[in-house]
């Protein structure tokens, strides 16, 4: 997530949203972002629903989640996934610029 954060700028420069979503409860998430100053928004989501309808990986033998990227426009179109296999295989918001810049769309909202 620091990469989301010291990249905010740019994100928001493009018109998209960051939705970070986890695997924690309500006051967990509120609390972690309240401690981390965090610029965008956090989705708890304890019970999997979310992780679920994206497809993201769970291995327990690798610290639980799997990186999962989600880019979604505003019609509800998924326009980029990127499905981690390691708790570092997170594409550079570079990457990210790049495509969404490419596209010339600037109005999409970012799931992370």
């Amino acid at each position: 997530m620091a990469q989301l954060r010291r990249d905010h700028a740019g994100f928001v420069k493009r018109g998209i949203e960051i939705i970070v979503v986890g695997p924690d409860d309500a006051p967990a998430f509120a609390d972690y972002w309240k401690r981390h100053d965090l610029p965008f928004v956090g989705l708890p989501d304890p019970t999997f629903s979310v992780l679920k309808l994206y497809g993201q990986e769970v291995n327990l033998f690798k610290l639980g989640r799997m990186p999962a990227q989600v880019f979604v426009d505003k019609q509800g179109i998924a326009r980029f996934v990127h499905y981690g296999h390691t708790m570092s295989d997170i594409p550079d918001d570079r990457e990210i610029f790049a495509l969404v810049d490419a596209e010339g769309n600037h109005d999409g909202t970012a799931v992370h």
